[in-house]
């Protein structure tokens, strides 16, 4: 397959690049490098071609479309906090850059888009695990734009025959997430300071858990969804975690076990937006994808704190 990857240069994109290298795939990359990062591509550069451009500028997407096989759209403003101060800028580039993906997919005839959806689709509801059959609940604009994208999905599938999956993150890490920056994820924030021998900063109690999932397991997701017969293709969320929920004292304690570190953290208020508790339920990845994760949090966060260690 030509697969076209939007935010190609980004952590999650740029990780995907060398996945789909790896299964002997032709990867096109297209990204303005808002938050993407040439220096993430620069050992695959001969390998891939690399389109500079933004899925706001519909010209420039359509023309990145041409002889295209597969879209794996990871193109988005992230960070919760990031689209409460700026609502518009988020839409535009999350929703109204969807919907200019779509269009020129039905333009040139590509049949096959895997979607960067989020676990932020189910807010604060309070049962757990997460199922897809949940209705969404979003808390923060990046999360409406999220479950707004899965609908515009659901809706191509069904009118113009667009073969759609949704895959709904759980809070992925690992090797080239950003640690810099005030949106920084949490796991990079923590082990760069660590490393640097600052204390922490906390939000909140450090009670509230998450669905840490390697980034190795995302990559795979999105290999079987590619893989994936196009009548299991209708634009339906789906879970990609562990399964396995860790509270951030947790994973603050296991790092500073892992760095033979002992650093007070610093407790600061909780941001608005943040949901308190997120666990993944995987049945419907397993039944539909054949999905399992097959790298451990635990795993993961070592392969993770070795990259940082090497690349910081």
């Amino acid at each position: 397959m030509r697969i076209l990857i939007t935010g190609g240069a980004g952590f999650i994109g740029s990780n995907l690049a060398r996945f789909f290298l790896e299964k002997n795939q032709q990867v096109v990359v297209f990204d303005n490098f808002s938050t993407g990062k040439l220096e993430n591509l620069q050992d695959i550069l001969a390998n891939i071609e690399l389109i500079e451009g933004d899925v706001r500028d519909i010209e420039s997407v359509r023309n990145a479309m041409s002889n295209i096989d597969a879209v794996s759209h990871q193109a988005a403003l992230g960070s919760v906090p990031r689209s409460i101060e700026d609502p518009q800028t988020t839409h535009a580039v999350n929703v109204n850059g969807t919907l200019n993906i779509l269009q020129a997919m039905r333009k040139n005839h590509v049949k096959r888009i895997v979607f960067a959806a989020s676990s932020s689709a189910y807010g604060h509801h309070k049962e757990s695990p997460k199922t897809e059959s949940m209705p969404s609940m979003p808390a923060s604009p990046y999360a409406a734009g999220k479950v707004a994208c899965e609908n515009y999905l659901q809706a191509y599938s069904t009118v113009y025959e667009i073969e759609a999956v949704c895959l709904r993150y759980f809070n992925v890490f690992g090797p080239r997430q950003d640690p810099e920056g005030a949106y920084a994820a949490v796991i990079p924030r923590f082990v760069t300071a660590l490393l640097k021998k600052e204390p922490p900063t906390v939000y909140g109690d450090g009670e509230q858990s998450r669905d840490f999932c390697h980034i190795d397991n995302v990559c795979r997701a999105n290999w079987l969804a590619l893989q994936a017969s196009g009548s299991k293709c209708k634009g339906q969320p789906i879970n990609i975690a562990c399964g396995k929920a860790t509270n951030l004292n947790q994973i603050l304690q296991s790092l500073q076990n892992l760095l033979k570190t002992n650093l007070i953290p610093v407790y600061t208020d909780e941001r608005p937006g943040d949901v308190k508790h997120s666990l993944a339920d995987l049945t419907q990845a397993r039944q539909v994808l054949g999905y399992e994760p097959e790298v451990s949090f635990e795993e993961g966060l070592n392969r993770a704190i070795d990259w940082y260690q090497n690349n910081l």
